[in-house]
């Protein structure tokens, strides 16, 4: 899961900037794999994210031919990235909402199973403009939705609406793309909490992408420009050609491990497992409108809504 890099932090505050972060490996031939782990993320120094950064930016520059997305938005988080959303039928009094992932969310990774909805939240969000910069500081006060169960999704709702948020900075939010992204589509993962891009072309699908206790369905891969790091969970995946979200950005195999945390494996529907070192992953959000109504309110009953149920 892409939240900051624990091990590369350390790495970085021993060795000093020098030191490459734990980006992921470049791709390699797929292989069979099973097996099951987990670790521990944990937080660190302000100065070993600023160094981790410097780094990173040296390893994966952005990539400035991406025409039409830029960083107006998105958002950071204590730990991942994140963006401002809203559905396709949203009006400008509605509370506005900002997705990450669930394994971002304050209260700690969900269960396998277990969906939160409705949660009391004051959680803090930098908002950011095109360039980059944080103009604002956003904040929640509830967590509508948050699982790792199927997907890997958190929204929560801000006491601010889309109105308020383009008349005080001038910022639309991004909207949720309906159509399933074909292969072969040009997108970007755009990180709040880095302030970088990753551009690259949708590969495939993964039918299951199981991590440690963790099982994701119909999973976007990316090509393997995508390289993204640590603190980029929770970042918007874009459509170059109209702006729109169709994924949310969440994890990589990072050095080959099989099916474990940070080493995700993708699983067929015959069961047949296959590891592919280096290459991301997202997760889909065209079905996210169908569970939403009016004032842009959660409801999981809603004709065409699979998003899991408590």
């Amino acid at each position: 899961m892409r939240k900051p890099l624990v091990a590369a932090l350390f790495a970085l505050v021993i060795t000093g900037a020098g030191a490459a972060p734990a980006v992921a490996a470049p791709q390699a031939a797929p292989q069979s794999a099973t097996g099951t782990a987990k670790t521990a993320v944990g937080s660190v120094a302000d100065a070993a994210n600023r160094a981790v950064a410097d780094a990173a930016s040296r390893v994966a520059p952005a990539d400035s031919a991406v025409q039409a997305v830029n960083f107006a938005g998105t958002v950071s988080l204590s730990n991942c990235s994140g963006s401002v959303v809203r559905m396709p039928n949203a009006e400008d009094d509605d509370p506005a909402l900002v997705m990450t992932n669930g394994h971002c969310l304050e209260t700690g990774f969900p269960d396998p199973g277990e969906v939160l909805v409705d949660r009391a939240s004051t959680r803090s969000f930098g908002l950011l403009n095109s360039a980059g910069t944080r103009v604002a500081t956003l904040r929640a006060n509830r967590i509508v939705y948050g699982t790792m169960t199927d997907t890997d999704m958190a929204l929560y709702r801000l006491t601010t609406t889309y109105g308020q948020i383009k008349s005080s900075y001038g910022i639309n939010a991004l909207t949720f793309d309906t159509a399933r992204p074909a292969v072969g589509t040009d997108i970007t993962v755009v990180s709040g909490y880095w302030k970088r891009t990753y551009a690259c072309d949708v590969d495939g699908y993964a039918y299951r992408l199981k991590e440690g206790v963790w099982t994701w369905k119909d999973s976007v891969r990316y090509t393997s420009a995508c390289q993204t790091i640590g603190g980029t969970s929770g970042s918007p995946v874009l459509d170059n050609a109209t702006g729109k979200v169709v994924a949310v950005n969440n994890t990589g195999n990072e050095d080959g491990g099989r099916c474990t945390d940070n080493n995700p494996c993708e699983v067929d529907a015959n069961g047949t497992v296959t590891v592919r070192a280096g290459i991301n992953y997202g997760q889909q959000t065209w079905h996210v409108p169908a569970c939403f109504g009016a004032d842009s309110t959660l409801d999981l009953t809603r004709s065409g809504c699979i998003l899991p149920r408590p």
